[in-house]
């Protein structure tokens, strides 16, 4: 049973994707972060960097786009592959790009030269050279019928990508699409010609265009959705699927309880049955995932609990990886294994895992320490980096200074005090720092104020992260009025 919850009504968009009432994806759409994945931007080279055979491209947004030379369109009709990207671009040059990754942290967002224009059956490539066909067709002779339609309808420059329903499409309608898809083209270069600075000429619609696709691919269920206009624009796309319109008072999403799994997406700790857990920790670079057995003893000796432990962890790591969109390089520190079979079972259930997943995957297998590495395409932000901002207290690090550091600071700053001429000190700081430094109940502080040859006030304020700061120098009997 599969189901599709969409949350429309807002001017932030969600929805969400459950198997056998199970969440297996969430996906949420603010103007704020919207991807740019798809758009189509008339943009200037700023700066070649032959080092790295790459460019970068104002778009006119906030970062500029970084470019490769593979993905360049003279590039790909150059008969020389070894020349460097300073024989096919200058700076200075105006271009279309097209986003294929967002920006991440510090990163702008990633484009090609290579223009993909899409159709119900056709991905239209004004420069591709070159004529692909859906994989999701098995039939290799009927691969080769479309490889031969395609190659017959484009021009040399041009690129076809026949879509899995270009199948069931005859000739003649792949040929009117493929002219369609070349005036859209054409409309395109006559906008960008009248532009006199760079910005946008195509927006997709990202949050639409997957919706539709889940809706597509879905074999059974039902569709709840909570816009009356988007209810009408899914019904036509999947006649096995009832779609149905939601105008209930409280949010689609907290009616379905999917509210309560983006606040579990969140975390840092997911918890499996019988006890055993899973630690997310996100990078910039990269993701690690630490497997523990936490309560889970299993009934049977201590390799099968490693076994079943790691199989029930296989399992929730790959959901976990749809749910959170991580994307980059993941590396999974699973249980200890000894035998050899183990580890294999563990590679078959990931990879019968991650067949449920529509981002491209790539398992490299498990290094001679025993991390599993596996990389993940990422085009967009995770849900972490889209729903929360770096903690202004430990700046994202999840740490902060102990109280006990603080105080051995502040004791070392005093003591470059001691030979100065005034007998106190007003010292602010939180009630932790000032136990750590004078012992509990001050049991201390005569001895550090021997030692410094001042008298110490305090004035505490309860606060993270932990501080202090010396307020005043002076007489020890107008600082005590202070304290």
């Amino acid at each position: 049973m599969e189901t599709l919850i969409v949350n429309y009504n807002s001017r932030e968009k969600r929805f969400a994707y459950l198997r056998d009432n199970r969440v297996e994806t969430i996906v949420i759409d603010r103007p704020s972060n919207r991807s740019l994945v798809g758009n189509i931007y008339f943009g200037t080279v700023t700066k070649v960097l032959p080092g790295m055979n790459a460019a970068f491209i104002d778009i006119g947004e906030e970062k500029n786009a970084y470019l490769n030379r593979n993905v360049l369109p003279s590039y790909v009709q150059s008969t020389d592959k070894q020349k460097n990207i300073t024989s096919f671009v200058h700076q200075g040059e105006k271009m279309l790009v097209q986003v294929e990754k967002d920006a991440t942290g510090p990163k702008g967002p990633k484009v090609k030269g290579i223009i993909e224009i899409e159709g119900n059956h056709l991905i239209y490539m004004p420069q591709g050279r070159y004529v692909a066909v859906s994989k999701k067709i098995a039939d290799e002779s009927k691969k080769s019928a479309l490889r031969r339609i395609g190659s017959q309808l484009k021009t040399d420059e041009e690129g076809l990508i026949i879509r899995t329903s270009g199948i069931y499409s005859s000739e003649e309608e792949l040929a009117s699409e493929l002219q369609t898809l070349r005036d859209q083209y054409q409309h395109l270069l006559h906008k960008a010609s009248s532009l006199k600075k760079p910005g946008l000429i195509f927006q997709r619609d990202t949050f639409v265009d997957r919706i539709s696709s889940q809706a597509a691919r879905m074999k059974s269920g039902e569709i709840l959705v909570d816009d009356i206009s988007l209810k009408k624009l899914l019904e036509p796309l999947n006649k096995h699927i009832k779609v149905t319109y939601y105008n209930g008072k409280e949010n689609i999403f907290s009616t379905n309880k999917i509210d309560h799994e983006i606040d579990k997406a969140l975390k840092r700790i997911v918890w499996l049955d019988h006890g055993a857990y899973l630690i997310f920790d996100e990078t910039e670079a990269l993701t690690i995932v630490d497997v523990n057995t936490g309560k889970f003893s299993g009934k049977a000796d201590y390799q099968e609990t490693v076994l079943k432990t790691n199989q029930l962890a296989a399992k929730e790591i790959v959901r976990q990886l749809r749910l959170r969109d991580i994307g980059g390089i993941v590396l999974i520190d699973f249980i200890d294994m000894t035998r050899e079979h183990d580890k294999q079972s563990i590679l078959d259930t990931m990879e019968k895992e991650l067949t449920k997943d529509e981002r491209r995957t790539k398992m490299i297998g498990f290094t001679e320490l025993g991390i599993l590495q596996l990389t993940r395409k990422k085009t967009k932000v995770t849900i972490s980096e889209a729903l929360k901002d770096k903690c202004p207290v430990c700046e994202g690090t999840g740490r902060i200074l102990s109280p006990e550091t603080v105080a051995f600071r502040l004791e070392r700053e005093l003591i470059e005090h001691r030979h100065a001429d005034f007998e106190a000190v007003l010292i602010e700081t939180t009630p932790e720092v000032k136990e750590m430094l004078l012992g509990v109940d001050g049991a201390h502080k005569d001895m550090l104020e021997e030692l410094l040859k001042v008298k110490l006030y305090f004035t505490l304020q309860p606060a993270l992260p932990h501080y202090y700061q010396l307020n005043q120098f002076g007489d020890a009997d107008e600082l005590a009025l202070k304290e």
